[in-house]
């Protein structure tokens, strides 16, 4: 086929005329438009041959001419020659074209390969339909396990704590069954004689005062002889008498019980925690503790007023004393801390709680920086962030509350509190990078705290943005966005431009009016803690945000298992505030010590109450603490038969950092780094500097000291360096994992790699003076080397694996034989070789593992 040019077929259509050309008999020329994607097409000049095509029974018509519309594709199709009707010398009109619909060979195999991809695609999807379904199917399955097996403990304990009931009703029945009903005068008879008989009462004293005395002789040996005193020394008499400081002791005593009479016993309501000691008790009770003692001393149990006791046996004491018992959880101090309900009548409107979630170096941190038109990245180390930030902003006369969280993996604890103190979550995603493995984690973190997602597609300024394939990529996660038919807003931003800031701003607001956020400012506080750290003049600090309620100075707050007065409130820059309102986020200073970050804290009515719960909360954090690490000590010889069979190596370390979420995040990275073999071992961790304590710990127990965005104090470095304790600081988590994790390979024993290097078949054994049994060999496979190891195999049994003594080709030692030649070979210190034994040579190297 060939081209012809636009002005011939327009010279064509105007005249009708056709120019004269040689034809070939049969053979008639004729011109189509082929149209090829993007609106282009060209024109093409098709040669038909007219064939008669005639069936049996058929008679001879003529075949009418078929027109075919061209249609826009967005690929080449087929093209479709079409022949017109045109008069031939000798020939009637009735001579028609045939449409000829021929496939070029290229257009046919990508009609081919785009089939292939097809059913490609078609079997990948599903097959991982199939491994979707498979894993709701186990998740599931997991689900309903865990839903049978708590059932089955919470019937367990209720069938317990019933059977418990049953079993002491019963008991408190016989014994009143039992029990001999006295008559009156003798239950008062019983009741003088308690009476009489109670401690520190004697009976005697108080009927019947007793009689002086009569004074010793002088002289005589009593338990004071001995003793010298003016008297005797200027008499010269060793006897001596009582002083009179004794006497009058004596005589007050005296008095006292004589005037004294058995007081009447006072009932009690006592109330009973969950454990309490026996000091405590006897308190509780007004009785004396010895008097409680000697009661445990009867039961024949030997205790101390210092030593705890459970509350059924502190009710069982109460009830024998003859007091009534009031039963209370521990956990009851803590009852109407949180989740004090609003008042409608006092709610108002508040700020959203945004977060800033994503992928590591997509941009968060800078575009919060262009929305507060400060500089936040210049401070982190490296560019990312590495703490929880919260700052407020205004637009259009409404404040906005923005959270930034680091996007980095081992931040996931973190990310993780800020997605549940939030109203809505702001996606951060790179339209050059699109979607990343922590932007997935991101989007599933928010789905689990249930709030809505606002995805800003940032860097579109950039040539290499492509914004619809971040779209795109969001489907597969479940994020639709409104483009797309979805309900999730999304914006196109660039936060070193500042282009659509202030639409994403109001795509915020609208949000938010859509979810009418509304708090109560006039009851007590609460909040949640983003962060805490210990900072030199100000001590412990701690970054709060205030969910409802008024946070005032001079209030008091329990914050985890801390507690303190809150002396002042500074906001986000730095400037101190009276009050903080719902949404609010401030610095508090007056905590007694640093909270966790994502403790929860609440205001109380007085610091009686908050030392109550706090100490309650320590108490329970110690025994949590107890109880895990009991089960992992053990004794000593469980300790070294563990130690003896599992070969775990530890690398000790001690951690001190800026704040609490990095040492979180930090230990939480160095444990995944932990195997079979090696791992970190923690001894202690804190937010702080580094102090002599930490360097006198790391010492006693041989740990390295690592310091995140902290430094060692003078009297740390000196000690650290008399006691050769080294001191690693960092500002950067990456650098920190990578160089403990180069550190606790050199803790793996080297592997031992073996590598085959050929095989030898002895022919012949000569017995030589001096030398022992030499083995004439050939090389049949590989190589032999001197002085690498060798296997002697008989009957593919392997009798002796050991090294060459020597390796002789004719006369002459040489290092190595290769395959074919033979050779004559000693072993050391082994003689019973055989001809037609095969001699294995291998080399064994160690090789340095990794973790």
């Amino acid at each position: 086929m060939t081209d012809t040019k636009s002005g011939d077929d327009k010279t064509l259509s105007m005249t009708g005329k056709k120019t004269l050309s040689l034809k070939r008999p049969g053979v008639e020329q004729g011109t189509v438009r082929q149209n090829f994607s993007h609106g282009r097409s060209k024109s093409v000049v098709v040669e038909t041959k007219k064939r008669k095509f005639t069936m049996p029974g058929d008679k001879h018509e003529t075949a009418a001419p078929v027109t075919l519309a061209p249609r826009p594709q967005p690929a080449p199709k087929p093209v479709v020659a079409k022949e017109q009707p045109k008069p031939a010398p000798g020939s009637s009109s009735e001579r028609s074209g045939l449409v000829l619909n021929e496939l070029s060979t290229e257009e046919m195999e990508a009609r081919r390969r785009a089939l292939q991809d097809s059913k490609v695609r078609e079997v990948e999807e599903r097959k991982r339909a199939q491994e979707d379904a498979k894993r709701r199917a186990e998740e599931d399955e997991r689900r309903r396990l865990e839903r049978e097996e708590s059932a089955r403990r919470q019937a367990d304990e209720e069938a317990r704590l019933a059977a418990e009931a049953e079993a002491r009703r019963r008991s408190e029945e016989e014994a009143r069954r039992r029990a001999p009903q006295p008559e009156p005068e003798a239950e008062e008879e019983d009741r003088d004689a308690k009476r009489k008989a109670k401690p520190g009462l004697p009976p005697k004293r108080i009927a019947t005062p007793e009689p002086a005395r009569p004074a010793r002789p002088r002289g005589g040996d009593d338990r004071r002889r001995g003793k010298l005193t003016l008297n005797s020394a200027l008499s010269g008499e060793e006897g001596r008498s009582r002083s009179l400081s004794s006497m009058r002791r004596r005589q007050e005593k005296f008095k006292r019980a004589m005037h004294q009479e058995p007081r009447e016993k006072i009932a009690r309501e006592v109330t009973l925690p969950e454990t309490i000691t026996i000091q405590e008790l006897a308190g509780r009770m007004a009785e004396r503790a010895v008097d409680v003692i000697k009661f445990f001393m009867k039961q024949g149990q030997i205790l101390k007023p210092g030593d705890v006791i459970d509350a059924d046996t502190a009710e069982l004491v109460a009830s024998e004393f003859g007091h009534t018992v009031k039963r209370v959880s521990e956990s009851d101090v803590e009852e109407g801390l949180f989740n004090i309900p609003d008042k409608p009548e006092n709610q108002l409107s508040r700020p959203p709680v945004v977060t800033i979630m994503g992928h590591v170096d997509h941009g968060k941190t800078s575009l919060l920086d262009a929305i507060r038109h400060a500089n936040v990245v210049s401070g982190e180390a490296g560019g990312i962030t590495q703490h929880i930030g919260a700052y407020q902003v205004e637009q259009d006369g409404q404040k906005i509350t923005f959270i930034d969280t680091p996007g980095h993996a081992a931040f996931t604890a973190m990310r993780a509190r800020g997605a549940q103190a939030t109203d809505i979550a702001i996606l951060v995603v790179a339209a050059d990078d699109s979607v990343m493995p922590q932007t997935v984690e991101s989007i599933n973190h928010a789905k689990a705290a249930g709030v809505p997602i606002i995805v800003a597609i940032n860097k579109i300024d950039k040539p290499e943005a492509d914004a619809q394939k971040v779209r795109t990529e969001l489907l597969q996660h479940e994020v639709f966005v409104e483009s797309m038919g979805g309900e999730v807003l999304d914006v196109e931003v660039s936060a070193v431009k500042g282009t659509n800031l202030d639409k994403l701003l109001e795509a915020i607001l609208l949000q938010a009016e859509l979810l009418d956020l509304k708090a109560d400012p006039e009851r007590t506080s609460e909040g949640v803690i983003i962060e805490a750290k210990l900072d030199k003049g100000r001590g412990p600090v701690a970054t709060v945000l205030v969910q409802t309620g008024k946070l005032l100075p001079g209030d008091i707050i329990v914050a985890g298992n801390e507690w303190g007065k809150v002396r002042a409130l500074v906001d986000d820059r730095g400037e101190q505030v009276a009050e903080a309102g719902p949404s609010m986020p401030v610095e508090v200073l007056g905590l007694q010590g640093t909270p966790q970050a994502g403790d929860r804290f609440a205001t109380v009515e007085n610091e009686a109450r908050a030392r109550e719960i706090s100490e309650y909360r320590q108490r329970k954090a110690r025994e949590m603490a107890v109880a895990k690490h009991a089960g992992q000590r053990g004794s000593l010889e469980q300790m070294m038969t563990q130690l003896q069979e599992s070969g775990v190596k530890e690398f000790p370390l001690v951690i001190k950092g800026d704040v609490q979420g990095s040492i979180e995040a930090i230990v939480a990275a160095l444990d995944k780094l932990g195997t079979d073999e090696v791992r970190a071992r923690i001894v202690h961790s804190g937010a702080g500097g580094i102090t002599e304590s930490d360097v006198s710990l790391a010492e006693t127990s041989e740990a390295a000291i690592i310091g995140f965005n902290v430094r060692a104090n003078k009297q740390a470095r000196d000690a650290a360096e008399q006691a050769g304790i080294e001191i690693r600081y960092y500002n950067i988590i990456y650098n920190l994992v990578d160089d403990v994790k180069a550190a606790m390979s050199g803790l793996l024993s080297p592997e031992r790699r073996e590598t085959f290097l050929g095989n030898a078949e002895i022919l012949e054994v000569f017995n030589i003076t001096k030398v022992g049994k030499v083995a004439g060999c050939r090389v049949s496979e590989g190589k032999v080397e001197r002085g690498a190891g060798v296997r002697l195999i008989r009957d593919d049994v392997v009798i002796h694996e050991g090294t060459l003594k020597t390796l002789k080709r004719f006369k002459d030692e040489v290092s190595e034989v290769p395959a074919g030649q033979e050779c004559g070979m000693a072993f050391a210190n082994y003689e019973d070789i055989r001809a037609g034994d095969v001699i294995e040579a291998f080399r064994v190297e160690m090789v340095t593992r990794t973790l």
